[in-house]
């Protein structure tokens, strides 16, 4: 039974159970405090939660996930081991408060052994057992369900049923929330099926778990207590990677005799078929006893299973729109990549090499993964950019390596040394450990492993969330009541607290929009009887209440008192514009570089917009031109905007979430006609036609993999405009032509120019040589055959003396040169000597050095060449 087939029976058994069949979410997560989608239940989270309400109860599903960074930073182990991945697939079904244990216990056995035909003997179960300290009590259900199955079948429970505590046997979502015991199911892979589960949780590849049935029945709280939950979920996660090898490398369960592997089974075989056709080796599937002691075949085997991975983990990553970077999730895709592409270099593989196999994985995964299809073009040219870049890096790198093995002291490489070469060049310590091996050195592992610890503590400072918010009274959010700007001006309302020092109101009900979503605030006037207070900012606090800063002090005896409230229209109109334009230019940049730009942040004020988006590489003028052109059509074509509410899992297909973005069961759709769909809850015009004019200002690069558009839209966009015929005009005034006649006249302009700065640099090198032969007659002999000249030269920059002097140098062997030359009321001192006039005792570096301070300058250099200046 291969991958497919093994998947495919998994959804059906669930969907004749009454399951509804999901797709897989993103492998980058909404939960923005997650490097990546790294477990089955990361998009049923709002539903564990109580936060939505899901369309079905019973769900089955095949998830992808990474695990690589973070707390699952064990990227050196892959490829080592036949069981570690950064991507693999987790098989799992759910029940929201549908079934629990008595069911899917059953469930699992029927499928593991009725329906697979794993042989039941080998297989265990885990029950939870609490030790001292540890929370709740007993898993006494689950235990009666195995033991009845277990006697069923003719097994003993107590040979087949074993205990584990908190850390083995009870799932936490955190430290608080949802948690509850869990039930894993192991199987015995020794040869003999006989160890009675002496090796289950003893950390034996031997004895590998299948399955974990996780019972969410309790809650977490503050104190550490627990309290029962009143609706009990279950979540289980199976690792197809795991199971399809074990069915392959053990035949169907007809032979136990090799050690158990993810890797060999057909998820795998077709990228290392196409390795090896690379490469011309083939995998043996070898283990390395040590890192140390690796013979040429575990060399290649462990390449191959490392690249194999790799590939896979970068394919689907970039499919899903997470491209290499510096930062986040993305630095963590450029290791991996970098990784990868060091053994593919081990390997002998030519440069390219790596990102073909991308097309491998589209091939055997783009019927499951329809996104690998869509967008695997895409995964290609990414990761083969990638490749090119860092081999470009990998050169310079091993050259930096050789230098230390060259002068390691006592043929020992220091761990900053690798520590440099690992975070700066990519180099994992392992093959700089191997390189430094095969050349009789050793790498001071101890003070490497030291300075992982600082990044990691790097970056787990870099991850906490720090939380900004004034300690406003009451609970309740404020009501927004602005998003038809026709109704901002004089609205009646009633100042509930003034915070802070005086600087900030809170407002029953408010016109202002607070900052949120790349919008900036409103700004406006907030009146009580003849007072009038500025308000220059707004804020939504962690309650929900929306901030005013006010210019002035407010008095704390204000609190009660009515108000009427009035934003800048016209500067809010201008933020609408460009917020809609945003839209309409996310769309387009999808319509014309593809369907994996997302939005990676923006922000939209009164005079311009600023849109980030996920794209490898630059955008030509040619298609930003044919961004620019769509976003105009479509204000032309006047399409109405439809906003409205629905809850989460109601909106729709179309509609682009913003991963990141946190979501409540309850969000706002913004919809452009039939073409832009997005949630959002900033202010819009009511039709695009609103907008009246766009203009691209310019596209840059903000960090690796992330681009920046900025533009300008309505009333700036025509003052742009204004500004450049103006412009445009006094250009052709000046070349007393039409304007369309300005760029002509300017490119032959330019012609001009430089034909003449080339007779000019001409003559000015002609000069030179002239002056330079001049000097050569005037060289004096000093001893044997070193001439000496020492002139003085006007009129010259200090790259031109530069030149005469190397020119001069040329035409005597052995030469002391020592020239000055003078422009602008500066000079410059250019000194040289020859070996065999520095093994009589001139030195430029000393003359240079004299000369320069005698005249309140300075200078320097080495023995042979300096330059100075005064």
């Amino acid at each position: 039974m291969d991958s497919s087939l093994l998947r495919q029976s998994f959804f059906d058994f669930f969907k004749s159970k009454g399951h509804a069949l999901v797709s897989s979410s993103s492998l980058r997560p909404e939960a923005p405090n997650l490097l990546f989608t790294n477990a089955g239940m990361n998009q049923f989270v709002p539903y564990l939660l109580g936060e939505r309400t899901p369309d079905a109860r019973r769900v089955v599903d095949t998830q992808k996930c990474m695990r690589a960074g973070g707390k699952h930073n064990d990227l050196d182990d892959v490829g080592f081991d036949t069981y570690h991945h950064t991507f693999f697939e987790m098989l799992g079904n759910w029940s929201f408060g549908d079934f629990f244990k008595e069911e899917i216990i059953g469930w699992a056995w029927e499928l593991l052994v009725h329906l697979w035909k794993f042989p039941k003997n080998r297989l265990y179960a885990t029950v939870y057992r609490p030790q001292n300290g540890d929370p709740a009590e007993f898993d006494s259900a689950s235990y009666e369900v195995w033991k009845n199955i277990f006697l069923g079948e003719g097994l003993d429970p107590d040979v087949h049923i074993k205990y584990g505590g908190k850390s083995e046997n009870f799932w936490m979502m955190g430290n608080t929330g949802p948690c509850g015991p869990c039930s894993e199911i192991h199987m015995d892979l020794t040869p003999n099926g006989d160890t009675n589960g002496e090796l289950v949780n003893g950390g034996d590849v031997r004895c590998m778990e299948l399955w974990n049935l996780v019972f969410m029945q309790f809650n977490a709280l503050n104190d550490g207590t627990f309290e029962s939950l009143p609706q009990f979920n279950v979540d289980t996660g199976m690792g197809l990677e795991r199971v399809v090898g074990i069915v392959s490398k053990t035949k169907n369960f007809t032979d136990f005799s090799r050690l158990p592997s993810n890797y060999d089974s057909d998820l795998f075989a077709d990228i290392f078929q196409a390795i090896g056709n690379m490469c011309g080796q083939k995998y043996g599937g070898s283990l390395p006893s040590s890192r140390e002691k690796m013979t040429e075949g575990e060399s290649v085997d462990f390449a191959f299973r490392a690249i194999a991975d790799h590939i896979r983990a970068l394919t689907f990553a970039v499919a899903d729109g997470i491209f290499p970077s510096n930062e986040g999730r993305g630095y963590v895709l450029r290791r991996i990549l970098r990784r990868a592409v060091t053994f593919c270099h081990n390997l002998g593989l030519k440069a390219g090499s790596f990102a073909e196999l991308s097309r491998v994985v589209v091939k055997k995964m783009g019927k499951i993964f329809g996104e690998l299809s869509e967008n695997g073009e895409t995964a290609h040219r990414v990761i083969c950019s990638e490749e090119i870049a860092f081999n470009r890096t990998l050169e310079r790198g091993m050259g930096i390596l050789n230098d230390l093995i060259a002068g390691a002291e006592n043929r020992i490489i220091s761990g900053q040394d690798a520590f440099l070469l690992y975070d700066t060049y990519g180099f994992p310590l392992d093959l700089t450990q191997l390189i430094a091996r095969n050349n009789g050195c050793q790498v001071d592992t101890a003070v490497f492993e030291g300075e992982m610890e600082k990044q990691r503590e790097r970056a787990r400072s870099a991850q906490k969330k720090i939380e900004i918010c004034l300690n406003s009274g009451p609970s309740s959010g404020t009501e927004f009541i602005g998003y038809d700007a026709n109704g901002t001006q004089n609205v009646p309302c009633t100042i509930l607290e003034v915070i802070g020092e005086g600087n900030y109101l809170i407002l029953d009900k408010t016109p202002f929009y607070a900052e949120c979503g790349g919008q900036v605030s409103d700004r406006g006037t907030i009146h009580v009887g003849e007072l009038s207070f500025t308000v220059t900012s707004v804020l939504r606090d962690k309650n929900g209440q929306i901030l005013h800063k006010i210019a002035e002090n407010v008095s704390k005896n204000l609190g009660g008192s009515k108000a009427s409230a009035s934003i800048d229209r016209r500067a809010r109109l201008a933020s609408a514009r460009n917020h809609t334009a945003t839209h309409i230019l996310h769309w387009a940049l999808r319509n014309v570089l593809g369907a994996h730009v997302k939005q990676a942040g923006s922000c939209v004020d009164s005079k311009r917009l600023r849109f980030d988006f996920n794209h490898f590489e630059a955008v030509s003028q040619e298609n930003l031109a044919k961004v620019e052109r769509l976003v105009q059509d479509k204000i032309l074509e006047g399409s109405s905007l439809s906003i409205f509410e629905t809850k989460f899992n109601e909106k729709p297909e179309d509609c682009i979430a913003n991963f990141g973005e946190k979501y409540g069961d309850i969000v706002r759709v913004v919809r452009i006609g039939n073409y832009s769909s997005e949630l959002c809850g900033g202010c819009h015009v009511v039709n695009t036609s609103e907008i009246c004019f766009f203009k691209i200002l310019g596209e840059s690069s903000i960090s690796s993999g992330i681009r920046r558009i900025e533009a300008v839209s309505g009333e700036e966009a025509i003052n742009l405009a204004n500004v450049q015929f103006a412009n445009l005009a006094n250009l052709a005034k000046i070349f007393s032509c039409k304007s369309d006649d300005v760029a002509p006249r300017v490119s032959a302009l330019l012609g001009k120019v430089n034909r003449l700065e080339t007779e000019v640099k001409a003559a000015r090198n002609s000069l030179l040589l002239d002056v330079a032969a001049n000097l050569a007659a005037k060289a004096n002999a000093l001893e044997g055959d070193i001439y000496g000249i020492n002139e003085r030269v006007s009129g010259f920059s200090t790259d031109e003396v530069r030149s005469m002097a190397a020119s001069l140098a040329k035409k005597f062997a052995e030469h002391v040169i020592v020239l000055t030359g003078e422009k602008g009321g500066k000079s410059t001192v250019v000194a040289m000597c020859s070996a065999e006039a520095r093994a009589l005792g001139y030195n430029a570096g000393s003359m240079v050095k004299e000369i320069c301070v005698k005249h309140g300058g300075n200078g320097g250099g080495n023995g042979s060449f300096a330059m100075g200046g005064f």
